[in-house]
């Protein structure tokens, strides 16, 4: 029995092959991006609020009317635009099933759509599930820039959309104003779209903010905008995201999302349009800098080497120059068995395997867990050549 072989990438991701190296190995796990430590207790009894309170039936397709409502809110409130709830909003069971469906929404076979690597793991598979070819261009290290002259060159006729990500997950990289206003040049008299997975975009650092191609006037009529709470709220688990899009590309998004899943947890949905309502909410920025200057802070006492500090999302790159000369993926699985620190080699977010001996780290845990995790790479004395 043959059956289609839909994309390109071969067997499972690399945050499951690290995952279950680490649980084989008993190894603190800084691969994976998912934080060790607990919600918050409200937002925790909200959830079980909701369930008490009956709201254990299907939602509207869309979302919770209140959550959908309660976003709008907040974007104006934290970023001076206005978005219509009704149409402009819809939730998902997380951002990866948003990108997806975003992608479903406008790909036709042949189409091309351009990819800044190193990129998440799962644009290129959604992209050519969806008939279409995915284009790549390198980020230049170690600030991982945009070569604006090697996008130039990339779009074509072909050309359906580019896909955006800031911050930036492998790398904490953030997107300026400027960036956003030269993309606007390139795909100005264009039918380009833009996908901007901006999951992170609570959790900036060093006085940064992030801009949202939902501000920038020209972009934002072009623009699938795609979010998480897991990442703001600490709870992965929940999977509810949401896509901001203008409302004819919401109705496009809206055909495809009714038949894959039509609805979203609505306990979740009402625990999160409830929390939000509320003021005074914690700014989670603030506690992700310490984490990650903490993290900086002591992994200087070790041989690995940060090139640039992450100006935002969960992670930090590093390299290990200073301990091996194996290639990023062997070096990971090296210092997940040897050392019980399981990590991502950056090879996994290029398309070719590109390997530049640099590997990610997750620092939103516990302190107690970081503290572990650096004696542990502390005690790494000799070369693994």
């Amino acid at each position: 029995m043959l059956l289609p072989h839909k994309h390109s990438a071969e067997g499972t991701t690399i945050f499951t092959i690290m995952s279950a190296l680490a649980q084989q190995h008993n190894a603190i796990n800084l691969s994976q991006g998912f934080p060790d430590f607990p919600i918050g207790t409200e937002l925790a009894s909200l959830l079980g609020e909701a369930a008490a309170q009956g709201y254990n039936q299907y939602a509207p397709m869309a979302g919770l009317p209140q959550l959908r409502q309660q976003i709008a809110t907040d974007f104006q409130k934290r970023y001076g635009v206005t978005i219509n709830p009704d149409t402009e909003i819809t939730i998902t069971p997380g951002a990866t099933y948003a990108i997806y469906t975003a992608f479903t929404s406008i790909l036709e076979a042949g189409d091309e759509v351009i990819v800044l690597e190193p990129a998440y793991d799962s644009y290129i598979p959604n992209i050519e599930t969806n008939g279409a070819r995915a284009i790549t261009i390198s980020l230049k290290a170690p600030a991982f820039s945009v070569d604006w002259d090697e996008v130039q060159k990339a779009i074509s006729l072909r050309t359906k959309a580019i896909i955006i990500n800031t911050p930036h997950n492998p790398t904490g990289a953030v997107w300026t104003k400027e960036d956003w206003d030269k993309l606007a040049d390139l795909v100005r008299d264009t039918n380009i779209i833009i996908l901007s997975d901006e999951v992170y975009e609570q959790l900036i650092y060093d006085g940064l903010q992030h801009y949202s191609v939902l501000q920038h006037p020209e972009l934002r009529h072009r623009s699938f905008a795609l979010y998480s709470f897991g990442k703001v709220f600490h709870n992965t688990g929940w999977k509810i995201g949401y896509c901001i899009a203008p409302p004819e590309f919401t109705t496009a998004f809206r055909r495809i999302h009714q038949f894959l899943c039509f609805s979203v947890n609505t306990p979740a949905q009402y625990a999160l349009a409830t929390y939000l309502s509320q003021p005074g909410l914690p700014v989670v920025s603030k506690m992700m800098q310490q984490k990650r200057d903490h993290f900086i802070d002591m992994l200087s006492a070790t041989q690995f080497t940060i090139h640039q500090p992450a100006s935002g999302s969960y992670f930090q790159t590093v390299s290990y120059e200073q301990i091996s000369d194996m290639p990023d993926m062997e070096f990971a699985q090296w210092l997940t068995r040897e050392h019980g620190v399981a990590t991502i080699p950056i090879s996994a977010f290029y398309r070719n395997k590109k390997d530049d001996k640099l590997i990610r780290f997750c620092f939103a845990k516990k302190e107690e867990t970081i503290k572990l995790a650096m004696d542990r790479l502390s005690a790494i004395t000799v070369t693994a050549k």
